[in-house]
């Protein structure tokens, strides 16, 4: 399969090198340094078992590429918009387009760019981080999840399933993956944000009691609105859940606490405000997400 991976930060050089053992893969970013060391040395994953080094096409632009068989999108939630605007030259009416990021609201701007039918939702349950240019830690499981917007099983889906599976990826299609999402924005929308808020790791969460009372606050009304949109959701499990991510990560920072530490936008809006936004279709009141998502903006703004 032709893929493009548009970004080549921790998880779009995770998935470019092991989907371009058995595809041909092109990683773009506008970080020169980084495509100039992958395309002459390669691009290095390095995990528990060791170190590989992989060697897909880098670019920082694609106006000289053809159309692809999928996109799959790596940037930050809040530049998905200016990526794909970018990177038209990529997209025909034959291309699906991925988005493997945390949060709600991706395909609304997927949409401008792709038919509804070709836009795939997904969930990825392996973790990178940067180490220097073209080189990656990462871990995980090679585990992802992926469905069509349309709940539909298509024969192009079960090849993107394949090209997936070739290359080492176990990869599950879902025709409810919304299921999926809502799983780990329930994380997302408590723990992570309640680190960004606090600038604590992961374990502060469940340590503290006062931490752990906004956390639990923030799943209650979550758990509300995911059940006005008929999912599946019981508060005492996700909750247990949460407490085990956060007695297993003690020392974990989340990338929405790391923004916000180095002065970064987060993708806060993707996550606090889709549900706050999913709250307002069905006029049920989340507070505490309110105060989550404008704290989370004033953090953001802040000059010192």
């Amino acid at each position: 399969m032709n893929i493009a991976i548009i970004g080549a930060g921790a998880m779009g050089s995770v998935y470019g090198g092991i989907l371009s053992k058995a595809n041909t893969v092109s990683l773009i970013d506008t970080n020169a340094d980084t495509v100039s060391k992958i395309n002459n040395e390669g691009l290095v994953l390095q995990n528990e078992e060791g170190s590989q080094t992989y060697h897909p096409n880098a670019y920082t632009s694609s106006e000289t590429l053809e159309p692809v068989d999928l996109v799959i999108i790596f940037v930050k939630s809040l530049f998905i918009n200016a990526a794909l605007s970018s990177n038209r030259s990529l997209i025909d009416e034959h291309t699906y387009v991925l988005t493997l990021q945390n949060g709600f609201g991706h395909e609304d701007v997927i949409g401008k760019y792709v038919d509804s039918d070709h836009i795939i939702i997904g969930t990825t349950e392996d973790n990178g981080a940067v180490l220097s240019p073209g080189v990656i830690r990462f871990g995980g499981n090679r585990r992802t999840n992926i469905g069509l917007l349309n709940g539909e099983t298509t024969e192009d889906l079960l090849q993107v399933k394949s090209a997936f599976e070739k290359s080492g990826f176990i990869c599950t299609i879902y025709d409810n993956i919304q299921q999926l999402r809502w799983n780990k924005l329930f994380t997302n929308a408590s723990l992570s944000v309640v680190t960004a808020l606090l600038q604590v790791p992961i374990g502060y969460i469940y340590e503290n009691k006062h931490a752990w009372a906004l956390a639990s606050q923030l799943v209650h009304e979550a758990v509300q609105v995911a059940h006005s949109y008929d999912i599946v959701a019981d508060e005492e499990k996700i909750l247990d859940d949460i407490k085990n991510v956060s007695l297993n990560s003690p020392n974990g920072v989340t990338s929405i606490c790391a923004d916000i530490k180095n002065s970064r936008k987060t993708e806060v809006d993707f996550i606090s405000g889709a549900l706050v936004k999913a709250a307002e279709k069905h006029n049920i009141d989340v507070p505490s997400h309110k105060f989550a998502l404008e704290m989370i903006h004033g953090l953001e703004d802040r000059t010192n």
